[in-house]
C-alpha cells in the first residue's frame, strides 16, 4: 500500500510530461559531467507551430553529427524524413504512405540521387491483453 502511494506523484508527473504544449518548442539536450561542468550540446529537438517534429540534429565533440528534417503534407501527415551527415550534406530521404487509420503503411527509403534503396512495410497486430 505504501508503495502505491509513492507512485502516485510520479505518475502525475509522467501526465503533465505528456501534456507539454510542442507549438514552436525547441527541446536542447546537454551533457555535462558528475559535478555539472564541461556543458556540451547533445541534441536539439525543434518543433512547428502546430507541436509538429520538424527538425533533430545530434552532436558530438566534433560538432554537428547528423541532422533530420521533417516534412509533412496538407493532410498533416508525415510525408518526407531528410537525413544529412555532419556536413548537411544530404544522404537519405524517406517517404511514407499511411493506413485508413492514419497509421504508416509503407516506408520508402532513397538515397541521395534519388534512387529507391529500401522499402518497410507496417503490420500492426492487436493483442487480446492475455486473456
Amino acid at each position: 500500500m505504501a508503495s502505491a502511494l509513492l507512485l502516485l506523484p510520479l505518475a502525475a508527473g509522467a501526465q503533465e510530461a505528456a501534456k507539454i504544449n510542442k507549438k514552436n518548442l525547441v527541446i536542447k539536450e546537454w551533457n555535462t559531467d558528475p559535478k555539472g561542468n564541461n556543458k556540451v550540446l547533445d541534441h536539439v529537438t525543434t518543433y512547428n507551430p502546430e507541436g509538429k517534429k520538424i527538425e533533430e540534429i545530434e552532436y558530438n565533440s566534433d560538432g554537428q553529427k547528423w541532422r533530420k528534417r521533417y516534412e509533412y503534407g496538407a493532410d498533416g501527415k508525415l510525408s518526407k524524413e531528410l537525413v544529412y551527415d555532419g556536413r548537411n550534406r544530404l544522404q537519405t530521404y524517406k517517404k511514407f504512405e499511411f493506413n485508413e487509420f492514419g497509421r504508416k503503411k509503407i516506408q520508402y527509403t532513397y538515397n541521395a540521387k534519388g534512387k529507391l534503396i529500401s522499402i518497410k512495410q507496417y503490420e500492426y497486430l492487436a493483442q487480446d491483453g492475455g486473456k
